[in-house]
């Protein structure tokens, strides 16, 4: 098939801004209306957003003088000097991209990029041998930091057998991030299961549950998203102490938004969702995941209730239930931040999650949440 002309995609540019339809525009044009709707679309489309940095690392443009700087013989310093950086800087950037001789400004802006995409995954979560050692060590009652050091000079070369003592921390204190059994922590000096800056107060109005449950102890069947029934919840909050209650299965991101009456405690909403749960088949909520608010410090009680085990994500780690903070977005087009959610019946609740459940997703292939849902509820 003959591709556009650039005349004939400014008409079509033209044509579509007036708002002529895709389909008078091709018979127009003589040309297929597929041509000629796949080129509206693109016109249409927003443009990819541009990756956001901080303005402490090197840009491309800086890169670009760095190269061209060595390779008209400058010093580190003087190169530094004229894109504004401090030399120390410079120097470390054209040491871990291949030295004076080897340095490529676009090689560095690749793999600049390529590092700092997260989340990334943790080293000692794939390298079995090195984790296998750090726990041995660990239950030596090491440090992280004596283990760290230890692996360089027991294993000097061999990058794939050497660990920074941050990143053992990491592993011990954020379980989804790591793959140490979180029971080592009782083998670190001072015995902490978390790790907070110096200017931290645990009274900080947020509470700490106990007994919970972990994501990373989660069915491998939830985390994959093969088998419907595992739900993500939060509150979407209002003013004087009003909330929703957001439930989102992983599966078809099929929504459900239960009314909290009164001011959110534990028991109000446990309540309310243990209420809410209760219209759909028993195969339909096999887990809960939910964060760290204290609104579920009754979740041992719902447990007992429902049968359904709730299980909680680390600490300030929103991703680990995107799809409820996905919804939680995509509901603010419908209660805004700063009004009160008090004179919502459950029935307008329930309009707002058909509407959702009805639009059809990108994630689904362009299905709607209730379409992907439908086979489950037979």
């Amino acid at each position: 098939m003959r591709r556009l002309s650039v005349a004939e995609k400014e008409f079509i540019a033209q044509r579509a801004a007036a708002g002529v339809p895709s389909r008078r525009i091709a018979r127009e044009m003589g040309r297929p209306h597929r041509t000629v709707h796949d080129h509206v679309d693109r016109l249409r489309r927003r443009p990819p957003p541009s990756g956001l940095r901080s303005a402490r690392q090197l840009s491309l443009a800086e890169r670009e003088e760095i190269s061209r700087g060595l390779a008209e013989g400058l010093s580190l310093r003087v190169i530094a000097g004229g894109i504004g950086r401090a030399p120390s800087t410079v120097c470390r950037e054209v040491s871990r991209n291949g030295g004076q001789r080897r340095y490529r400004a676009a090689r560095a802006e690749t793999r600049a990029v390529s590092k700092g995409r997260r989340p990334r995954v943790a080293k000692l979560a794939v390298a079995g041998p090195l984790r296998e050692v750090v726990q041995d060590r660990l239950g030596l009652r090491w440090s992280p930091q004596q283990i760290s050091g230890w692996l360089r000079v027991q294993y000097p070369g061999q990058g794939q057998m050497q660990v920074s003592h941050e990143t053992i921390y990491l592993a011990l204190f954020v379980q989804s991030r790591g793959a140490l059994r979180k029971e080592l922590t009782r083998q670190l000096r001072r015995g902490h299961a978390t790790r907070r800056p110096r200017s931290y107060s645990s009274y900080n109005g947020q509470g700490r549950l106990r007994d919970v449950v972990n994501i990373s102890e989660r069915p491998a069947e939830a985390e994959d998203r093969a088998v419907p029934g595992h739900w993500e919840g939060d509150l979407l909050l209002g003013t004087s102490s009003t909330c929703i209650a957001t439930l989102v299965e992983r599966t078809s991101r099929f929504v459900m938004l239960v009314k909290i009456p009164g001011r959110r405690t534990s028991v109000e909403v446990t309540t309310a969702v243990a209420a809410k749960i209760q219209e759909l088949p028993t195969a339909l909520f096999r887990s809960l995941t939910w964060d760290q608010g204290k609104e579920m410090s009754e979740h041992a009680q719902f447990t007992i209730d429902t049968g359904i085990q709730i299980y909680f994500c680390d600490p300030r780690s929103p991703w680990q239930r995107g799809s409820n903070e996905n919804t939680n977005g995509l509901l603010r087009q419908y209660f805004p931040k700063g009004q009160s959610l008090a004179g919502y019946s459950q029935a307008d609740l329930d309009h707002v999650a058909d509407e959702l459940n009805s639009r059809p997703r990108q994630t689904l292939g362009f299905m709607t949440p209730s379409q992907v849902l439908a086979p489950a509820l037979r």
